[in-house]
C-alpha cells in the first residue's frame, strides 16, 4: 500500500483555491455579460463552466497528487 503524500492534501487545497477564484473572476465578469444578446451570454457561461476552460489545468494538477509529476 503506498503511504499517503503531502501533495494530496495541498492539491486538494490547491483546486478548491483554484475554482474559487475561477468563479470569482466570472462573477466579476457578469455586469458585463449580462448587457450581452441572450445567446452571447449563454455561450459564455456554458464556455466558463465546461471542462476544457478549468478541467484541463486540473488535469495536471491530478496527475501532481498522484504521481508528484507534471507531465
Amino acid at each position: 500500500m503506498n503511504e499517503p503524500t503531502w501533495r494530496k492534501p495541498a492539491g486538494v487545497l490547491a483546486i478548491l483555491l483554484m475554482l474559487t477564484l475561477w468563479a470569482i473572476g466570472v462573477a466579476m465578469l457578469s455586469p458585463m455579460v449580462g448587457c450581452w444578446h441572450w445567446v452571447l451570454q449563454l455561450a459564455f457561461y456554458v464556455a466558463a463552466g465546461i471542462a476544457w476552460l478549468w478541467v484541463l489545468p486540473m488535469r495536471r494538477m491530478l496527475l501532481w497528487m498522484e504521481t508528484g509529476r507534471w507531465r
